[in-house]
């Protein structure tokens, strides 16, 4: 397994004033507020100097006031994962955590990152989209050559919110329903037989392989943050080779989406070992529940480590 290389800073100075960025407006408040309470002990630990700020228009305000030097950024979502505070902090010549405009921006729409991997023929589930000018009555016709299990999805939400599994077409109109409640475009994505994989990328380092297992019809929010049911394997149980060979693919994935710093990749391996990759995250979770630091922790990287690691992805 890989080990971090050694710290781009020691002095914790050196950070300047941090402005740890959480909550916003999105649906995924609620996660960004938990594990921002985490990592802000974390910074208080670590000896940071820091001010926490619940949204953007804070944020700016701190900034203007001379407060703020570079930003961790947890605020999930649109606004926070989406390219926005990320080009809005880029005029500002502020650094922030993680990826750029692009890598936010494509990662965070669903649709258009798997046009990417499919140019580049990285392996994506077939799907279709269905965009806002779709009613009720043409919704069947606009997924044929689908066959359930069906995943109907927000194409710019994270968290599991939104989404349905669907196992009868005759659901299709309220579960598209259910996730228009979240943007007017939605993804259909064919279901792909086989065990869901994550992988945690910080820097250039993969982060060992985490399976997941949920009593659940699939990794919902509920199972990813409220559910001791969950069950969650690292290492995950794969072949050595196969698991080489899968991270190193699933960095390859990352990089198509011009993401970088820190963020994670989830996949499906089917039971030939081929990866169906779902989605990047460029801001991924750090609640008690989340992956990337269980992931880390196999590898000996604690909790105030990793804060410290995602906090030099903005020098």
């Amino acid at each position: 397994m890989s080990a971090l290389p050694d710290r781009h800073v020691t002095d914790p100075a050196d950070f300047g004033r941090v402005g740890l960025l959480l909550g916003g407006d999105s649906a995924e408040r609620e996660v960004s507020l938990k594990g921002g309470a985490d990592i802000a002990r974390s910074l208080e630990r670590s000896g940071i100097a820091f001010e926490v700020f619940d949204g953007a228009p804070a944020l700016f305000e701190g900034i203007r006031g001379g407060r703020v030097a570079r930003v961790f950024n947890l605020m999930h979502g649109p606004g926070g994962e989406d390219g926005a505070i990320q080009g809005a902090l880029q005029l500002m010549d502020i650094p922030i955590t993680g990826s750029g405009v692009l890598g936010s921006s494509l990662s965070m729409d669903k649709v258009r990152s798997k046009w990417v991997w499919e140019r580049l023929g990285i392996p994506t589930a077939p799907f279709r989209v269905i965009g806002p000018e779709v009613g009720d009555d043409d919704l069947a016709a606009r997924v044929e050559g689908l066959v359930p299990p069906l995943f109907v999805k927000p194409t710019g939400l994270g968290s599991s919110i939104g989404i349905t599994k669907l196992s009868d077409l005759a659901e299709l109109p309220t579960a598209v329903a259910l996730a228009r409640e979240h943007g007017d475009e939605v993804i259909v994505e064919q279901g792909v037989s086989g065990q869901e994989h994550f992988m945690g990328v910080i820097g250039r380092t993969a982060l060992p392989l985490i399976r997941i297992e949920t009593p659940n019809a699939f990794y919902d929010y509920e199972a990813k943050y409220l559910s001791d049911q969950t069950r969650y394997h690292c290492p995950c149980g794969l072949p050595e080779d196969l698991e080489r060979r899968l991270g190193e693919q699933a960095l390859a994935a990352f990089d198509a989406l011009q993401c970088s710093g820190w963020g994670r990749v989830d996949f499906i391996v089917d039971a030939d070992g081929q990866p169906w990759f779902l989605e990047v995250n460029t801001a991924p979770g750090m609640t008690d529940h989340s992956l990337v630091p269980q992931a880390a922790a196999v590898i000996g990287v604690d909790f105030d480590e990793l804060v410290w690691r995602v906090l030099e992805t903005s020098l």
